[in-house]
């Protein structure tokens, strides 16, 4: 395998906006040069987002599974749901970098999953340590631990400079989701 063909490790954190879109960005790339993505949302529960109708415009490459049960601070839903749900995407995570169908795996806010103790940091570090070696893996969330730092290869960092939540303007269609 050349140097070029190579899977990294991905991660976007950072407390700024534009974790998800930056790791859309990247499967987008994947579907236009021809390869299969899978995006697996940790948080995000049936959320109607912008992502779910690209899904249906694009085809079989380019397949989301929204595993999470919604916002974490949310009082409708027990952390026990919130675990099993964690627990399923791990699963999905190791079957789609084991499956070799897909070129990019994006594993959207797992770093916020992380944090709040809905997956281990020895279950994070099992997906990178086995992921097939062309396989492009990309993280999410904030709150990236140096542990998971130190084994990617690229790591971005979103600053926020300023935010329309300041202001009182929630979350926009098409911009936030």
């Amino acid at each position: 395998m050349s140097a070029r063909d190579k899977g990294l490790t991905v991660i976007f954190t950072g407390d700024g906006k534009g974790k998800t879109s930056a790791a859309l960005g990247v499967a987008c790339r994947t579907v236009g040069h021809g390869y299969k993505t899978k995006v697996i949302q940790f948080i995000k529960g049936k959320m109607n987002t912008g992502e779910l109708h690209l899904m249906d415009k694009l085809g079989s490459d380019f397949d989301i599974e929204q595993v999470g049960r919604g916002f974490t601070w949310r009082k409708s839903v027990s952390k026990n749901d919130h675990v099993e749900a964690a627990r399923l995407g791990v699963e999905a995570a190791r079957k789609a970098l084991g499956s070799g169908r897909f070129k990019t795996v994006v594993l959207d806010e797992i770093l916020y999953a992380l944090k709040s103790q809905l997956v281990t940091i020895e279950q994070v570090e099992e997906l990178i340590e086995t992921k097939e070696k062309h396989v492009h893996l990309v993280l999410t969330g904030r709150h990236a631990p140096q542990r998971i730092i130190d084994r990617a290869d690229m790591v971005t960092s979103m600053e926020m400079v300023k935010h329309p939540s300041a202001e009182g303007i929630p979350a926009q269609k098409c911009l936030d989701y």
